[in-house]
């Protein structure tokens, strides 16, 4: 008990404008996932003082194992930095963060020893029409309410974060703005009178293309997009958006029954697969998103901005008076992967109906229409011209369709456990 009362030391800024400071996000665990660390710098707009994030970029990132080992990191997307995809921590042994940025400043996290965690028992699911904040899906409430039981080690203290990931099916694999998807390369090739004409080479492509400004010869054009359909199987990836934390200060030994890990959007009509994930926490990480959990989830939501900001573990090594925001620690996870096959529920999804035009959303659309809120806008079928046009001597035709390009939300790996 007296390890929970201590607080964590927070960060409130007195003044619109003046927030600039570092976010550190990193989680080591002991399954055969990616290892993850990101790191972000989020500034107050000066104008309105609402923070917004920016990536941090070619930093140097490394994890220490137990004071000795020093396993580097490297930049995947912007801001986002794997360790080696065979790396994975183990229960017992010690976590350290350390980077420099770009501009030579360096910071290290505190010593991270990973607590273990008991198995994860029981899985149902129950459909909740409803189950979500109003807040969340434009007031949308409909969902399943997973529950979990598991038993609590006796004899020491245990603190434990549960969320969960979910893998639904996507049709739509590709959004062009102002431009046109083409499979191959574009040559911009000009006519006598000055006219640009747009040819497909031999290298493949794969990409949305925007043609030069003199290929509209001076013509107002007007804002435009086209989607695209998957060529290839794709996956859109959900992660969960709410603390869920246990401390067993007062059920120390005791049986966790029907305690409620997830809420699940029934987004759409099809099956979706759901991976729940049991973690186990250090005393100072729990303390961290219990104090982080108070600020935003009894402010409104998660997505509202808290009212002041929690100092995690990380520090400049050179100045330990900066404010670094975020956590970086290491817990042992155990997960369960539950095919949840949607056969149970009642209404219309969230992306189900019509839209306000009065257009019927098919089941292929209805995952686009949950995200974007709404239809999808093909690039036209022949005889109908696109706006951009492609000269193709090959035996395809247009429109084309899109490739599923992997990144954090998407994928186009079929995730272990998905029924087809």
């Amino acid at each position: 008990m007296l390890l929970l009362s201590g607080c964590v030391d927070q960060f409130d800024p007195q003044l619109p404008g003046n927030l600039d400071v570092v976010v550190v996000d990193g989680t080591i665990t002991n399954l055969p996932e990616p290892q993850i660390i990101r790191l972000n710098r989020s500034k107050s707009d000066p104008i309105n003082g609402r923070p917004g994030f920016m990536p941090l970029t070619k930093a140097k990132v490394q994890v220490v194992v137990d004071s000795s080992q020093v396993v580097e990191a490297h930049e995947t997307y912007d801001g986002v930095y794997a360790l080696p995809a065979d790396f994975r921590g183990q229960v017992g042994h010690a976590y350290q963060l350390r980077f420099t940025l770009s501009d030579g400043t360096t910071y290290q996290s505190t010593q991270q020893v990973m607590p273990d965690v008991p198995p994860m028992g029981k899985v149902r699911a129950e459909f909740n029409p409803n189950s979500l904040s109003p807040t969340l899906l434009n007031g949308y409430r409909a969902a399943h309410d997973f529950y979990i039981d598991t038993q609590d080690p006796e004899g020491q203290p245990n603190y434990y974060k549960w969320d969960w990931k979910l893998w639904e099916k996507q049709d739509w694999c590709r959004t062009c703005e102002q431009g046109v998807y083409s499979i191959n390369n574009v040559i911009i090739k000009y006519l006598p009178n000055g006219r640009p004409i747009l040819e497909l080479g031999n290298e493949l492509y794969e990409d949305c293309f925007s043609p030069p400004a003199d290929y509209f010869l001076n013509r107002l054009v007007p804002y435009w997009y086209y989607d695209y359909r998957c060529r290839t199987k794709c996956w859109s990836i959900f992660f969960s958006n709410e603390l869920n934390l246990f401390a067993d200060g007062y059920t120390d030994g005791a049986f966790i029954a029907n305690r409620k890990v997830a809420q699940i959007p029934y987004y759409q009509q099809h099956g979706c697969l759901v991976e729940l994930r049991q973690s186990s926490l250090t005393p100072s990480a729990y303390r961290f998103f219990k104090d982080l959990q108070e600020q935003t989830q009894n402010n409104g939501g998660i997505a509202d901005p808290p009212p002041t900001a929690s100092i995690g573990n990380v520090q400049n090594s050179g100045n330990a008076e900066e404010l670094v925001i975020g956590y970086f620690t290491a817990s042992a996870v155990s997960t369960q992967r539950y095919w949840l096959d949607r056969t149970d529920t009642r209404g219309i999804p969230y992306g189900g109906g019509v839209d306000p035009l009065g257009n019927f959303i098919a089941g292929t659309d209805q995952l686009f229409y949950a995200i974007f809120r709404r239809l999808p806008y093909p690039e036209p079928d022949p005889p109908t011209v696109p706006i951009v046009q492609l000269i193709d001597n090959s035996s395809r035709s247009r429109p084309y369709t899109a490739i599923c390009l992997d990144s954090e939300k998407q994928t186009s790996a079929m995730p272990e456990g998905w029924r087809e």
